[in-house]
């Protein structure tokens, strides 16, 4: 096992590099925080997004900028569902070498769309888990069904979800890093369970009916060292390149998005408190969902390193779902939480496996296993 950062659990600053974490911050930092929003200045302009790797167009929709980077017009199309938290989707496309979808492109998969999810707007701050779900079935209809969803983190359980809601649209499912199952005790749920749920209203009150990324950004931790960065990029900073990619690496941790507050508690309420996906209580677009109509072939990604997501919760999807065992396929990488999606190593070793698992022929096993 390699790849750790050096810190044992329970020290002050573990998961600094860890992003997804941040909606449940609150449970340890928010009430520090209660008056800060009081005294902070005018925010500075920037100088705008970081430019993505890889060339795209999109598609605008009212939750997303639907991204497609395809190469060609025919094909399997793929869909990156990226997580909808602190930071841009561009944790998916973050740098050569460090690419969800280049890595997928170099394996052979050419018609390749991504999930650019928008920052909250006033005028946002009542949609819900289901309106994402809702755009994310125009997305699919958009590219053509059925596609290949591939879900990061957070993007793994709205990913999960479309395919019970949805199970003829979806071909075969990639889960990298994502929590489903609560009940397998983790940082997340550890945090999300133990604050009061008035904290969590506090937190949207405090920002108009959205959850600020600035806010928590600010209140989450200290901003990530060379070490810790080195760590999620599975890369030494020491050289130019190094250097030119620790500074895009700080740049993009502070372009934070706003999260509409009503899918924000949902998902701190039903999914992290409650568990309701993995207890089949949970209902999307007016169905009650059982995850085990989800039969398609699944591919399951699991950090040994992950504290965010440890690797028994990640795995622990394969027995929630309908896909017959033979048709699961996973991986336990020495990586941490971020480098599962941008990391060097894994994009190196890992990310070409699952490109070749989306583009090969599944029926020999089919036939072995019937």
């Amino acid at each position: 096992m390699a790849g750790k950062s050096g810190q044992q659990p329970g020290e002050a600053g573990r998961g600094r590099d860890d992003p997804m974490l941040w909606p449940f911050a609150a449970a340890r930092l928010a009430m520090d925080a209660c008056f800060w929003w009081l005294e902070r200045g005018p925010a500075e302009q920037g100088e705008g997004d970081l430019p993505w790797t890889t060339p795209g167009t999109a598609v605008e929709l009212a939750t997303m900028r639907l991204r497609d980077c395809s190469r060609t017009r025919s094909g399997q199309p793929a869909l990156v569902c990226a997580p909808y938290a602190l930071h841009r989707a561009l944790i998916a496309d973050f740098a050569p070498g460090h690419s969800v979808v280049q890595s997928l492109q170099q394996g052979g998969i050419d018609r390749i769309y991504l999930t650019d999810w928008r920052s909250a707007t006033p005028d946002m701050r009542y949609l819900s888990i289901d309106s994402y779900l809702g755009d994310l079935n125009v997305a699919v209809d958009e590219i053509g069904a059925p596609v290949d969803l591939v879900g990061l983190c957070q993007g793994g359980w709205l990913s999960l979800l479309y395919a019970a809601r949805f199970p003829a649209k979806v071909r075969r499912l990639v889960l990298a890093g994502a929590p489903v199952d609560l009940s397998v005790e983790s940082r997340l749920s550890q945090l999300a369970r133990n604050a009061p749920e008035i904290v969590y209203d506090q937190l949207v009150a405090r920002g108009g009916g959205n959850v600020s990324g600035e806010e928590m950004l600010h209140v989450w931790s200290k901003r990530p060292d060379r070490d810790d960065i080195a760590v999620a990029l599975q890369k030494g900073l020491s050289d130019e390149e190094g250097a030119a990619l620790l500074a895009r690496f700080e740049r993009w941790n502070t372009e934070t998005l706003n999260l509409p507050g009503t899918y924000y508690l949902q998902i701190v309420n039903w999914i992290f408190r409650e568990n309701r996906i993995a207890d089949g209580n949970f209902t999307a677009l007016g169905r009650a969902i059982n995850l085990k109509d989800v039969k398609s072939p699944i591919f399951l990604l699991a950090g040994l390193d992950d504290d965010v997501v440890p690797a028994t919760q990640a795995l622990a999807t394969a027995g929630l779902v309908g896909t017959p065992p033979a048709f699961v396929a996973a991986s336990s990488e020495p990586s941490n939480h971020l480098g599962l999606f941008m990391g060097a190593r894994t994009h190196a070793h890992v990310w070409p496996r699952i490109a070749e698992w989306l583009r090969s022929d599944l029926s020999s096993v089919l036939a072995r296993s019937a």
